[in-house]
């Protein structure tokens, strides 16, 4: 349900379908999950003025705050193991994380 969350904030307002393809589940599934976000007040629902039968689903303050305090605790994690890291193994970690950086700005090697 974390990762529809955060496609949601990710991508903006979404169809259920286009939430359920990007996520890469059955629409069944989709509308599930949404149900269980919209209950716990983490996305709000809304219809299409021009087509009533489609849902668009939005983030709503809850849900932004729920992923922001997710990722938070996720990061304290990892911080927490890599400082347990020896030095070396930090370094290539560094170095690794240089050559993805790269690619992904088109100036692989």
């Amino acid at each position: 349900m974390l990762a529809a969350l955060s496609t949601v904030e990710r991508r903006g307002p979404l169809t259920l379908g286009r939430l359920a393809s990007a996520e890469g589940i059955a629409p069944p599934s989709v509308t599930a999950a949404v149900a269980r976000l919209e209950e716990a007040g983490l996305v709000a629902r809304a219809t299409l003025e021009r087509d009533r039968r489609v849902s668009v689903v939005s983030i709503t303050a809850a849900g932004s705050d729920l992923l922001w305090e997710s990722r938070r605790a996720k990061e304290a994690y990892l911080a927490r193991r890599l400082a347990a890291m020896p030095p070396a193994d930090r370094a290539v970690l560094a170095r690794a994380a240089q050559i993805l950086e790269e690619m992904l700005e088109g100036d692989a090697r």
